[in-house]
């Protein structure tokens, strides 16, 4: 992988641009290869219940005997989700099962019962295990909570990140020891990109003139405002992407847009756009642009070669510039994402 993505006295945007240049058609082909049925490959495989960590699985795996595929097909957002009986069998049929931990996938928490109950000998990796996550928002529904009161979306620090990079290549060396070196030095290539992209966050908040971001979204990004220092207000304070948004949400967000006098504000891409288009026709609010938490991916960004680090550069980094004023917005990106449907 890359290691000049970029450093907090580096321009930034020139750093992915160039990004995006180095090894897309490889990225590509591995991308291309998920969601995919098991049953005919060759060799060990591990399939994976959210793209983020199937993204670092197969780049953990690269060059190896190991397939990585994930079992969320695209276009869909990983946390909301539920499959056909099919990919029980996937799982079972699998060497490992790379999971978010329990309680906020249900359809992977019953698929983990039934592969125990069928007695498969599939290997659990908790991608989760061993981070410390932040409480939550005192509005979640007591129904939401993950390990009693937490915000599981840690994934989008980066610092934390490196943590699930860790077990995921432990797990994934319990299921090919012979791999173990190339997994190892794969897995120190990966953190390595995630403590670029640390530093690549920190300088966009250091140049930020604003410190409250609105995003028309469910509650997932706690974690960037908390490593870097910003406040960032969710439209819906609840965890499930597919949540209803209720008036009192939409008087809040109306407050905030006056409050902070926001010309700018986020819209989820794998949510509904309504709630921003709403606020654009009846605030101050003059366009939106796009942020994920890395839940999915799109055919758009499947055929760019698109992983994580992809989409963190040019969607969420993006976007965040143009809401923090810490930059001249990308003119391409604006021509893109502006209002984007």
């Amino acid at each position: 992988m890359p290691d000049d993505a970029g450093t907090a006295n580096r321009p930034h945007r020139t750093s992915r641009r160039r990004f995006l240049g180095l090894g897309a058609a490889t990225v590509t082909a591995g991308l291309a290869g998920c969601t995919g049925s098991t049953a005919d490959t060759d060799g060990p495989v591990a399939v994976a219940s959210f793209f983020t960590f199937y993204d670092f699985a197969r780049q953990i795996a690269d060059g190896t005997e190991l397939t990585v595929d994930n079992l969320v097909p695209t276009g869909l957002h990983g946390h909301g989700w539920e499959p056909d009986p099919s990919i029980t069998r996937d799982i079972i049929d699998a060497d490992a099962f790379i999971t978010v931990g329990p309680d906020f996938q249900p359809w992977a928490d019953r698929a983990i019962r039934t592969v125990e109950d069928d007695g498969a000998d599939t290997h659990m990796i908790n991608a989760r295990e061993g981070v410390e996550l932040m409480d939550l928002l005192a509005t979640v529904d007591d129904d939401e909570e993950i390990a009693g009161g937490k915000d599981p979306h840690f994934w989008l620090d980066p610092s934390l990140a490196g943590q699930a990079v860790d077990t995921i290549a432990d797990g994934l060396v319990d299921v090919v020891p012979d791999e173990e070196t190339a997994l190892r030095e794969n897995a120190e290539s990966v953190k390595a990109e995630l403590d670029s992209l640390d530093a690549e966050w920190e300088a966009i908040f250091a140049a930020a003139e604003r410190d409250v971001v609105f995003l028309a979204a469910h509650n997932a990004f706690a974690y960037v405002g908390e490593r870097y220092g910003a406040t960032i207000r969710p439209l819906v304070s609840n965890l499930a992407a597919e949540g209803d948004v209720r008036p009192a949400d939409m008087q809040r967000a109306e407050d905030t847009i006056a409050e902070y006098d926001l010309t700018a504000i986020g819209a989820a891409v794998f949510e509904p756009r309504r709630p921003a288009t709403q606020l654009r026709e009846e605030t101050a609010v003059e366009a939106y642009y796009p942020v994920t938490p890395y839940a999915g991916t799109t055919p758009e960004w499947v055929d760019r070669g698109w992983g994580y680090f992809e989409i963190a550069r040019n969607i969420n980094m993006n976007t965040f510039e143009l809401l923090l004023d810490a930059g001249e917005p990308d003119a391409g990106f604006d021509a893109e994402w502006r209002n984007f449907e």
